[in-house]
């Protein structure tokens, strides 16, 4: 059995290379049409004219049922492990709500591009960076209460050296970013996609697109640690009838069918 057979590791595993297909499919081919430079421009610009534009909302939609999915398994993982543990399981909840709202921003930011809904979009970047900073955080404090009795010290390491990473490049970003937009450099900046070295905050665009791409490099390495995780889980579907039919009768008690959701391994 191949390592993505067991358990749900597919999940976590088909997010980070779907979404990495859809920044690399949209970059390629803003390139090929020279709608943005070559040389970093933001993730979101690669996708704000058409034809790209088409296939960077399509697949980043994707990417966030993939990522809700991956949530909530991660959820009800923790959640089966830690049945008695009030703290951890108010810590639980509070990462799956702020997962949520990560995802809900991808959405936004795939859908509304920067160049025709500036609000939207950067509400979306927000909520997708600034909750899926928030997430990572608290997942990796569930980490940390979850050792040794639930898994070792290494991968608490390893998450705690991934969300350094990603602090790091959120405070480049939003500093950066910052004082790129302050009004100093132009009000045409939304909606420039072309950048020479000699225009004016030249050096701040390049700061702040290389810290986007960083912090979105320290999410997929972060959702790649929970593999090994997801290998030893699997979910199942219940289904309860309350009757034979499907007409307004009394409700009669009905056998319970289990059926494995999405894996058959435990």
């Amino acid at each position: 059995m191949w390592w993505f057979q067991q358990g749900l590791s597919f999940l976590p595993s088909a997010l980070v290379i779907w979404t990495a297909a859809a920044f690399i499919f949209s970059y390629i081919t803003a390139i090929i049409l020279h709608h943005v430079d070559p040389a970093l421009p933001y993730i979101s610009d690669t996708g704000t004219i058409a034809p790209e534009k088409c296939l960077f909302g399509a697949m980043l939609n994707f990417a966030a049922v993939l990522c809700v999915a991956t949530i909530y398994v991660r959820y009800k993982q923790v959640q089966a492990l830690n049945p008695e543990g009030k703290y951890i399981s108010k810590l639980n909840k509070a990462g799956f709500v702020l997962g949520l709202l990560s995802c809900l921003g991808l959405s936004f930011v795939a859908n509304f591009q920067k160049t025709t809904f500036f609000a939207v979009h950067i509400c979306g970047a927000v909520l997708t960076f600034g909750m899926g900073s928030l997430y990572m955080f608290v997942q990796t404090a569930l980490s940390y209460l979850m050792q040794p009795k639930i898994h070792g010290k290494q991968i608490f390491w390893v998450r705690l050296l991934l969300v350094i990473w990603c602090g790091v490049s959120a405070f480049s970003m939003l500093t950066c970013s910052s004082l790129l937009y302050s009004g100093h450099f132009g009000s045409d900046i939304v909606q420039k996609l072309h950048w020479n070295p000699e225009d004016k905050g030249y050096v701040l665009h390049m700061m702040t697109t290389a810290a986007e791409w960083s912090m979105s490099f320290s999410f997929f390495g972060f959702f790649l640690t929970y593999i090994r995780d997801f290998q030893k889980i699997s979910l199942r579907v219940e289904t309860n009838l309350h009757g034979l039919t499907l007409y307004d009768t009394v409700p009669c008690p009905i056998n319970n069918e289990q059926t494995h959701l999405l894996s058959r391994d435990v």
